[in-house]
């Protein structure tokens, strides 16, 4: 008899586990398909690190084909599904067209950078959603604090080693947080430029960390104010140019760099389905399949998932709802071929960890508050053990982040014209862990 196929559309954090854990429990009575625009799957918390120069980034990129036994990779990006024919189509890197049958079909693809309608924002800011923009902001910082040094100008040298980020959520921090003590190291580098590189970071909230725990926002916001990150709260960008920003309290800040860290939103593949969505994110019960077809399931950033530790509400967008549904959906598919029962999705939050750069971070693992030193040492375990591969490569890095002075050069690998706002890959969901 043929075997039953399971397709996965998305390798984040929701589909790679889901297609993982699928393999382990399938042991080859199924086909496991996963359908991706990439070949690896992006540890996402640690690209402000990438971004900074701590970390290679290769080290957050996990190979499908490496490290998911049993299943079958294909690159591609998916642009169609036949519910009533159970086919997904999709287009390859060079153009070829190809489809996929199902038996069963899991969506996890993710979410992509939410816009605002601010003038010039798409035009002029950068997100942060993948790793082509985590290198090319490594680029652009290294390349703006040279051309600093190298202006009469001293209007060009402030504007030039002015970095503006929009968003004090959890990327936005951590952003902000390394990029200022990223660019204080290239100046100290640099002894003809006198000019101290200034972050600013904004957000319309009242706090950093709005959606965290207060006393976690207490302590990111004393240290990014200590490290001489220029917080503004309350404020954001009303308009953006080629040499700066306008913010909304009328202040207008030279700059030519602006980044864009403000949420994100479903990606745009759900809303042509043609089923039910809320807020953009696909309806689901609390199983984890579309009503209407149960041989259909969706998880992470892309899926509506009932919150059943919080009645009425549906699971927030992090990378720790996204891991377990992806889990959760593979043990349901096998309980739908007779292996087990399937369960209902529910996961109360364990904490949070926000790596700050150098010996700051803040958690609050199981609640318990935590800064300094020991919640430096708890957000690194728990990268460690969530990362499912690249341990030790990763752990190297940091030793010798610690140890040496950070390598700071621009190789030019992606320009920006090659990362656009408004297009960035949706190939993960934003992943708080």
């Amino acid at each position: 008899m043929t075997k039953p196929r399971v397709v996965i559309v998305g390798a984040g954090f929701a589909g790679y586990h889901a297609a993982k854990n699928l393999s382990r429990l399938a042991r080859d009575r199924a086909e496991i398909v996963l359908l991706n625009s990439t070949d690896y799957f992006l540890y996402l918390p640690l690209l402000p690190e990438v971004a900074a120069g701590v970390i290679e980034p290769t080290r957050i990129s996990v190979p499908l084909a490496g490290t998911l036994d049993g299943v079958r990779v294909v690159i591609g990006e998916a642009d169609r599904v036949d519910l009533q024919n159970r086919w997904v189509g999709f287009t390859q890197p060079e153009g070829d067209r190809g489809r996929l049958a199902y038996d069963r079909l899991v969506l996890a693809v993710g979410s992509v950078n939410k816009l605002l309608p601010i003038p010039g924002v798409t035009e002029y800011a950068h997100g942060f959603r993948g790793l082509p923009e985590a290198l090319f902001l490594h680029d652009h910082i290294v390349r703006q604090i040279e051309l600093a040094e190298q202006a009469q100008d001293p209007a060009e040298q402030q504007a030039r080693a002015t970095f503006v980020v929009v968003g004090a959520g959890y990327t936005g921090t951590e952003v902000a947080a390394q990029g200022q003590l990223f660019t204080d190291e290239l100046v100290a580098q640099r002894p003809r430029l006198s000019v101290r590189p200034r972050w600013m970071l904004l957000d319309v909230a009242p706090r950093v960390l709005p959606e965290l725990d207060q006393r976690m926002s207490v302590t990111a916001d004393r240290v990014l104010r200590r490290r001489g990150v220029d917080v503004r709260m309350g404020t954001s960008v009303a308009e953006a140019t080629a040499d700066g920003v306008r913010l909304t309290d009328g202040e207008y800040v030279p700059t030519c760099s602006l980044v864009w860290c403000v949420g994100v939103r479903p990606d745009p593949f759900v809303a042509d389905l043609g089923l039910r969505t809320e807020k953009g994110r696909l309806v689901v019960d609390e199983f984890l399949t579309v009503p209407g077809f149960p041989e259909v399931y969706a998880c992470g950033d892309a899926a509506a998932v009932p919150d059943l530790a919080r009645p009425g509400e549906v699971c927030a967008m992090t990378a720790q709802h996204a891991q377990r549904q992806g889990k959760l959906v593979a043990h349901n598919i096998a309980a739908s071929y007779g292996q087990g029962r399937r369960r209902p999705y529910k996961h109360h939050d364990l904490g949070w960890v926000v790596d700050l750069g150098g010996r700051d971070a803040a958690a609050n693992p199981l609640k318990l508050s935590l800064s300094g030193l020991p919640a430096k040492a708890v957000t690194r375990g728990y990268h460690l053990l969530a990362m499912p591969a690249n341990r030790a490569r990763v752990g190297a890095d940091w030793v010798l982040d610690a140890a040496l002075p950070r390598p700071a050069v621009q190789l030019g690998l992606v320009p920006a014209n090659a990362v656009p706002l408004e297009s960035s890959s949706p190939e993960v969901a934003m992943h708080r862990p």
